[in-house]
């Protein structure tokens, strides 16, 4: 089951970054507007099979929360999409996908290493 952590406050970004030394980080940013962004996030959770020992999964809903969106833009360097998926680690973005690219079984290769 994937058990969401909430994004709801701008210093949560270093956190995560600082976490990703020990631990891979995601973030996904959702759209709450966008029916896309729904299929998406739906896909992925019925999808995932992961343990935070492998992947932390972070939520932020963009619209609620957008200034923290463009931090993400700024901390990690990855042009703003949405739906967004951003796997960290060692501090810096090492993958991120879009609307239907966002596949829980891509990131079974990754979570691995």
């Amino acid at each position: 089951m994937l058990d969401w952590r909430l994004i709801e406050d701008m210093s949560q970004i270093e956190r995560i970054k600082e976490e990703s030394y020990r631990n891979l980080q995601m973030i996904f940013k959702h759209s709450t507007r966008c029916s896309i962004s729904s299929t998406a996030k739906n896909r992925l959770e019925r999808n995932w099979s992961f343990s935070e020992d492998q992947i932390v999964p972070h939520y932020l809903d963009l619209i609620r929360y957008r200034p923290i969106s463009n931090h993400i833009v700024e901390a990690f360097g990855i042009p703003h999409e949405s739906p967004q998926l951003i796997l960290i680690k060692n501090g810096e973005a090492i993958y991120d996908a879009s609307h239907f690219g966002i596949n829980a079984d891509e990131l079974k290769g990754i979570a691995s290493f």
